[in-house]
């Protein structure tokens, strides 16, 4: 029995305010005469977060951070193969200069007329999905992104200290990948077990992003056997600046944050189900949750979240 190849590709609905109003961005491709989001196939080696930033600043010469996730689009190509996109809302932080790709135009509009002017009737779902994520006060949002760090060398083939056990090659490529989708999500803050494994986790990001990783023991495995009770002060600390942060941590410890996670998620809710999953569970190693926030302090509360 064989099994249909799908495309995977992955974009965006750049979202800005004039004068209060909300206008979102349409890309035409002369080659196609036609009017959609921009769009675009995952490279090798790419997370569909970074292929949707990317693809942004490409088509449209706009540099976003990603937001919310919309309606994912399935549709035939004309050879027949499926192709599925991927769509995030994405606020538009700055403009990149000339049109460079395919496309000759970016048209902004308001909501109504970019339903007109949209070629697809696929492509509709994401506008509408983005109109009420904004009527309801969701869609100017930030992150949180709760790492597990990436695979390091086995504690039986290591004879130093444990908290210096590095990563082996492989978990300092998936290190690497980590970065641009960090950036995607606009993550300015980093927060961090001191052990190798988890300060070299997250090093490539520091150094694209020009950011200081703060180091802290509550995050740690020896940490948090003493002191139980900091990682949880850690994950409140990090929903409640209001900032975009990404925190690095172990396996043992991730149950106290998830379980701190869980406690600002709208109960019986879809984002809470899956933080709590993740806390039985477990991540693997590499493997990080998304989660999309709104409000400050003690108001903040998870709307969603997304697993990678």
């Amino acid at each position: 029995m064989s099994t249909e190849h799908v495309v995977e590709a992955a974009g965006a609905v750049p979202w800005r305010r004039r004068k209060g109003r909300l206008q979102v961005a349409l890309v035409h491709r002369a080659h196609y005469d036609d009017w959609s989001w921009p769009k675009g196939k995952v490279d090798p080696g790419e997370l569909l977060p970074q292929t949707a930033a990317r693809e942004v600043a490409e088509e449209a010469s706009l540099a976003v951070r990603l937001g919310m996730p919309l309606p994912t689009s399935e549709y035939r190509m004309p050879n027949g193969n499926l192709k599925r996109v991927h769509y995030w809302a994405a606020h538009v932080v700055e403009s990149l200069g000339a049109l460079e790709h395919e496309v000759d135009e970016v048209a902004w509009l308001s909501p109504p007329q970019a339903r007109k002017r949209l070629s697809y009737p696929h492509d509709r779902e994401q506008l509408d999905r983005l109109v009420e994520l904004d009527d309801q006060g969701m869609l100017d949002t930030r992150v949180l992104v709760v790492l597990r760090h990436a695979l390091a060398v086995r504690r039986e083939d290591w004879d130093g200290v444990d908290a210096e056990r590095p990563l082996v090659p492989a978990g300092f490529d998936r290190a690497k990948a980590l970065a641009p989708t960090l950036q995607a999500f606009g993550v300015d803050r980093i927060v961090s077990s001191p052990a190798a494994r988890c300060s070299d986790s997250v090093a490539p990001f520091a150094a694209v992003a020009a950011l200081k990783p703060r180091l802290k023991a509550g995050l740690s495995e020896e940490g948090h056997r003493a002191a139980p009770h900091k990682a949880a002060k850690h994950v409140a600390k990090a929903l409640g600046t209001g900032r975009s942060t990404v925190l690095c941590s172990h396996g043992p410890v991730l149950p106290s944050m998830l379980e701190a996670v869980a406690e600002r998620t709208l109960p019986g809710s879809r984002a809470e189900r899956t933080v709590l999953q993740l806390a039985r569970e477990g991540m693997t190693k590499g493997g990080f949750v998304v989660l999309h926030l709104t409000g400050q302090g003690e108001s903040s509360k998870v709307l969603a979240s997304e697993t990678w």
